[in-house]
């Protein structure tokens, strides 16, 4: 069984890492491809070193650009890399350019896709990553679902359910064979018995390309400095929005790498985020998580887990977060098949259909 792996953003290289590792106990012949969406060496190289995956056969290097642009890169550079190795499956992760371009490729070349992290919506088609999943997954040959809300979302779009199986979250497998090791760690001085700390992380074009908001965001996290520390590792494009300001109270980082922001997850009092993965992290980790967002595509780790979707209201988000550091956030509990066993049931899927 031949499997190529398309990766392009560091999510991907987290979902990815487990589904290697069971396929390889298989025996099966992997290649990863790194599309170079992220290629800055603190959001890249890390993780490959700290996931244990080996180095990719192919890096396209697109880098940054437009949507289009990236996109469109992605699919010159990737083409002709599929036409001849003509693999049994190509997976794709996610939601991120790299993952739609892989999925177009490989439906106009014949060669089968498998989609993990299927069936997510936020509904929200301002996104550029709603639109990303929505094609992928109706292009893809079967869609591996984290939960029970994407197995409804694609039915409710009318796709088969022979192309549907829930597998659970490969995030949370990569995330529960790191965690003894992150939690002897002590990033940024954050070890044992340190005291209640807030864990921020910001990235989304909707929360740092207007300066004006992004200013009201920042403004918030000084205020909420005054209640307990502040630690902001910033995303490069936040940093580049924030031209060299100081945030009064708050502690500005580089990137770190997953290990180390993990450990600082396990000890944080709250985590404000806007991002997806984080959000499903804190929800295994039964840590209060703010999402700075009107929506999600991860409602479970609303409704069962331990995230509030507060909107993007500097006022909501202070209030909110000085009622948690005094009396405490809702802890919430584990969604089913979120017991690090997802890549096992992507490779037994894998290899199943593969002998059909």
């Amino acid at each position: 069984m031949k499997i190529w792996h398309i990766v392009g953003a560091r999510p991907n290289f987290m979902k990815a890492a487990p589904v290697y590792r069971a396929l390889a106990r298989r025996r099966a012949t992997q290649t990863i491809v790194h599309t170079g969406q992220h290629y800055d060496a603190a959001m890249s190289d890390v993780f490959f070193r700290q996931l244990g995956l080996p180095r990719p056969g192919h890096n396209l290097e697109v880098g940054s650009g437009s949507h289009a642009q990236q996109t469109a890169q992605v699919m010159m550079r990737l083409e002709p890399l599929i036409a001849q190795a003509r693999p049994d499956w190509v997976l794709i992760y996610g939601d991120v350019n790299s993952t739609v371009a892989a999925a177009l490729v490989c439906v106009k070349l014949g060669v089968k896709t498998a989609h993990v992290e299927a069936g997510l919506r936020s509904r929200d088609r301002t996104m550029p990553e709603e639109h990303n999943r929505i094609v992928t997954d109706h292009l893809a040959d079967i869609l591996l679902t984290p939960s029970a809300d994407g197995d409804a979302n694609l039915r409710a779009e009318g796709l088969p359910a022979s192309r549907i199986r829930r597998v659970g979250n490969v995030m949370i497998d990569t995330l529960v064979r790191l965690l003894p090791s992150a939690r002897r760690l002590s990033p940024l001085g954050r070890g044992e018995g340190c005291a209640p700390f807030v864990l921020v992380t910001l990235h989304r074009p909707s929360n740092v390309d207007d300066p004006r908001h992004l200013r009201t965001l920042v403004a918030a996290l000084e205020r909420i400095a005054v209640e307990a520390p502040v630690l902001f590792p910033v995303h490069p494009r936040t940093r580049a929005k924030l031209e060299g300001k100081t945030v009064k109270g708050v502690t500005l980082a580089e990137p770190l790498g997953y290990l180390e922001f993990l450990a600082l997850q396990t000890r944080a009092a709250l985590v404000v985020t806007d991002s997806g993965g984080i959000q499903e992290e804190t929800t295994y980790l039964r840590v209060p998580c703010l999402t700075v967002r009107p929506n999600t595509e991860r409602p479970i780790t609303v409704t069962l887990g331990s995230n509030e979707l507060i909107g993007t209201d500097p006022e909501v988000l202070v209030r909110r977060a000085r009622a948690i550091l005094r009396r405490g956030g809702k802890r919430g509990r584990v969604p089913p098949l979120w017991d690090g066993r997802a890549g096992e049931r992507i490779a037994e899927e894998l290899t199943a259909r593969t002998r059909r």
